[in-house]
Formats: C-alpha cells, structure tokens, sequence
C-alpha cells in the first residue's frame, strides 16, 4: 500500500518570474483587443499580428477584410490570407452573429 503523504512531484520550478504576455503578440490578447474594440487595423508590413489574426480566422473567431487604397474593405477568406500579403493594411473584427443564416427546421 502507498501513503499519499509520500507521493512524489517530477515538476521543477524555474528561478524568476515567468514572463510577461507580450500585449497583442499572442492569440489571446489579439482576440482581447479585438473584441473589446470592435476592430483593430493592421499595419501592411505587421507578418506576426496577420500570422496570428489568419490562424484565428480558419475557426471562426475573427473576420479579416483587406483595406483597399479609397478605403473601402474587402473581405477575405481564409484561402486568400493565408499568403499574408504585406501590400495592403488589413482590418481584424468580431464575427457578427447576426450573419448567420437560419437554421432550418
């Protein structure tokens, strides 16, 4: 029979605090900064933010649009961001519910 008083850990700490979040860098804060905005518009030449913002669009969590030169948006869909052009600004925003089709029945 085995004590629980006598269980052993195979978890080691690290020394020192464990690093910050880097604000917007992660998929989490992305999805923060877009859903407490509304949108987010991101710069043409910003490869990491498109990266997370393209992984994010594949399940449903962000729509993306492309801002063109008169300033109109584009939508884009998943096929067209995974390229990540950096020719043109792009703009993050929530999905909107009110989209969806009925469900039939």
């Amino acid at each position: 029979m085995r004590s629980s008083a006598a269980v052993s850990s195979n978890v080691i700490r690290f020394p020192g605090p464990r690093a910050a979040p880097r604000d917007g860098r992660d998929q989490r804060g992305l999805l923060d900064t877009v859903y407490t905005s509304g949108a987010l518009v991101v710069a043409a030449d910003d490869r990491e933010t498109k990266s997370l913002a393209s992984r994010l669009q594949v399940f449903g969590f962000l729509n993306i649009a492309e801002i063109t030169l008169d300033g109109s948006t584009r939508k884009l869909r998943p096929s067209e961001v995974s390229a990540l052009s950096t020719e043109r600004p792009w703009r993050l925003s929530r999905p909107s519910f009110d989209e969806l089709p009925p469900l039939a029945g």
